[in-house]
């Protein structure tokens, strides 16, 4: 009770001395124009009086930055005109640390326990890194100022940091900073007539101001490959300028991009050219799909006029054309068309034994940079029994021959939506077993009914919140126990095929014994250039993560190789901020952006704009008159937040969407765009002018209104 009644005492100090500071506007006291008003009355009441003007001086600096006010560069320039670079420097580096320690223990008193109670969990990772090497960490953001002081001590208050080691590293770290703004300000008191501005010395403290955040940035940079490379030998000279392990789709196009500039690159492969989106993924998937698709328009021959239509047709015809698809895109991406780019294209298993050697099957090649990009494999849980039935996979049910008549799907994302509904309409018998709430669950709560629905209609059976506890396997009968409600619930099946996610493939290759972190989710850990803690090895795709599409790998690939081969001298951010999906159920279902759950979860306000696909011309003309387009704007503006698409061709619809929102397009211009009759295209702009009903300017059309009926007189 006692430490709540000092808390409040102490927030309650410190809220009335930044109010009066605000309200007494004493702000004015702590600008450039004030500082070069009266600094004749200050430097001849220091010389009568040093002892006293420094002390005074130490005093406010403190309580500036102690209170987090604005003021202290302005008082760090002070100092160096008034003081002189020596003295300055000694009383502004002790002051200013003194201040910022000071605001550290206060946010660590008033809100630390209270943050670490509400966000412990969301926080673990945060705690951890500042034990491990906080004290880097804080000497990195002190030396380049990307943030404002104030906040880093405030924040740091929250982490578990010890108060010496912030005191400590504060005091080292701003020096040199303080030590350049400290160097202006004995420039500025220099200044006696225009023509001093023009001065060799003024113009290089300025040069010094802009310059040193890079330089701090570059002599980081350099600390921490120090810091990592102490125990590796670099050689004198390399093989290679880039070498990419992993050629899938994220490899493939960083070894494109690297060819294209003329670099010399590598691309290892132990398995099959194209990864998991052309060999077992995105390429069989969607060419399973479209020949279920097929089925179930012959299904509904009656809905097209057609009284007639008998179907006929062998699983195993169906997989070997899933497989010639596969032949047919092959050459994209296969040894031949890579090796006529220009890249070396190396058969066999990759480890890397330094950060800039890697070994292939007992040869070993040197680079200057890595790029990791090897992709992910299904998830199988750790369920009772399972290994001892045939478990199917993303990655092997393709050598299927025969239908499974009872198939249980394991899974209710995109994976196992896509290959529920595909299976159902070849005709097993197939129950999908989700542990959530409900299936598809990134996706608003009406898409996933909707799909629901759907997949009830053809024939799913459709088990949410039910958690696969073991397999019981005796002679031919395999049951599938789950657990709903506390209650076991048995499913029998002839297959089970496990899609409940992707592990990133980190091991088996080198990362560990390196020393390559990892994040808390598996994936390897990156920085926003898609650096490892080896700032010479980068990482594209689904072993990066956030993201598992093909699509974002291929995106990540241009900023690795980039940063890879042209890092020392610019580097690029990856770029999140516009990234689609679709999942290719029948019918499709896209996205980009926000979703409401999404913009409910972040408090972000907003508004719907919504046109049913029922009401599309095309969409009837061809008996698909299901779904919506969906957007999301900020209240009164047509900017797009977020857009979901339910209906046939969603994700080529999405296309749109995603290139307004990545160029700043907004529904106006979307609406003022021609869009050819009939076609589904039109259901965007149909969104557009739904948003448009919502915002019309009734009092505008009012007078218009009372002007046209005054025209008829």
């Amino acid at each position: 009770m006692q430490e709540k009644a000092i808390r409040f005492t102490l927030v309650a100090v410190i809220a009335t001395l930044v109010t009066a500071f605000f309200v007494l506007d004493l702000g004015q006291y702590f600008t450039l124009d004030y500082l070069k008003a009266r600094q004749l009355d200050f430097q001849q009441f220091h010389a009568q009086n040093r002892a006293l003007t420094l002390g005074g001086y130490f005093l406010i600096y403190v309580l500036v930055t102690a209170l987090s006010l604005p003021g202290a560069t302005i008082m760090t320039l002070a100092g160096g005109a008034l003081f002189g670079f020596l003295p300055a420097l000694l009383v502004v580096s002790f002051a200013s640390t003194i201040g910022a320690t000071l605001a550290f223990l206060v946010s660590r008193f008033v809100l630390r326990d209270w943050v670490q109670a509400r966000f412990g969990e969301r926080l673990k990772a945060v705690n951890a890194g500042v034990e491990k090497e906080g004290a880097f960490y804080l000497f990195t953001l002190r030396l380049v100022p990307l943030f404002p002081f104030w906040v880093i001590n405030l924040v740091m208050g929250l982490s578990p940091m010890r108060t010496l080691t912030f005191y400590l590293v504060s005091q080292i770290g701003m020096l040199p900073g303080t030590a350049v703004y400290i160097n202006a300000g004995t420039q500025l008191g220099l200044i006696e007539r225009v023509g001093d501005i023009l001065s060799p010395e003024l113009i290089l403290s300025f040069v010094l101001l802009g310059v040193f955040p890079l330089l701090a940035r570059k002599g980081v940079d350099f600390m921490k490959s120090r810091r990592v490379f102490k125990d590796f030998e670099k050689p004198k000279t390399f093989d290679y300028n880039l070498v990419v392990i992993g050629a899938g789709s994220a490899g493939l196009v960083t070894s494109y991009i690297a060819a294209t500039v003329k670099a010399k690159v590598a691309l290892i492969e132990k398995n099959k050219m194209g990864g998991d989106c052309l060999n077992t993924g995105c390429v069989p998937s969607k060419a399973l799909i479209r020949s279920a698709r097929m089925l179930s328009y012959f299904r509904r021959a009656e809905e097209f006029g057609i009284r007639r239509m008998d179907t006929d047709f062998e699983f195993a015809d169906v997989m070997d054309r899933v497989h010639r698809i596969i032949s047919k895109i092959e050459p994209h991406d296969s040894v031949e068309r890579y090796t006529s780019l220009g890249v070396d294209v190396i058969q066999g298993s990759a480890k890397i034994v330094s950060p800039w050697s890697v070994e292939v099957d007992g040869r070993t090649v040197t680079t200057r940079a890595i790029v990791v990009a090897t992709g992910a494999s299904p998830l199988v849980p750790p369920i009772e029994g399972l290994e001892k039935v045939d478990t199917l996979t993303s990655e092997n049910f393709w050598t299927l021959r025969e239908l499974p008549r009872r198939l249980v799907v394991l899974g209710g994302g995109p994976i196992g939506c896509e290959m529920t509904q595909a299976f159902a309409r070849f005709g097993a018998k197939v129950t999908q077993v989700e542990m959530g709430p409900r299936i598809m669950p990134r996706e608003d709560e009406e898409v996933s009914a909707f799909v629901k629905s759907r997949f009830e209609a053809e024939g799913v059976r459709v088990l949410t919140d039910h958690a696969a506890k073991k397999v019981e396997s005796d002679g031919e009968r395999k049951v599938l126990v789950c657990e709903h409600d506390g209650n076991p619930v048995e499913v029998e099946f002839d297959a089970i095929l496990v899609a409940v996610g992707r592990k990133a493939n980190v091991k088996g290759f080198g990362l560990e014994e390196l020393g390559v972190r990892l994040d808390p989710k598996g994936t390897i850990e990156t920085d926003p250039f898609l650096r490892t803690n080896f700032p010479n090895i980068f990482c594209a795709g689904d072993v990066a993560g956030p993201f598992q599409f093909t699509h974002t790998a291929a995106h990540q690939a241009w900023f690795a190789s980039v940063n890879a081969l042209f890092g020392q001298i610019k580097k690029f951010r990856a770029d999140y901020r516009v990234i689609p999906w679709c999942t290719f159920t029948d019918p499709e279902v896209a996205r980009v952006g926000l979703s409401e759950a999404e913009a409910k979860d972040k408090k972000i306000d907003y508004e719907v704009a919504r046109f049913e696909l029922g009401e599309l011309d095309r969409a009837i003309a061809e008996g698909e008159e299901h779904g919506w387009v969906k957007v999301l704007t900020p209240p009164g503006k047509d900017k797009i937040l977020g857009v979901a698409i339910v209906g046939t061709h969603a994700g080529d619809l999405l296309a749109e969407f995603v290139l307004a929102m990545k160029h700043g397009i907004g529904l106006n211009k979307i609406l003022g765009t021609i869009h050819a009759y009939p076609t589904l295209a039109e259901a965007n702009k149909m969104a557009a002018g739904a948003w448009k009903k919502q915002h019309v300017p009734k009092k505008l059309l009012g007078w218009v209104e009372r002007y046209h009926a005054w025209r008829r007189g």
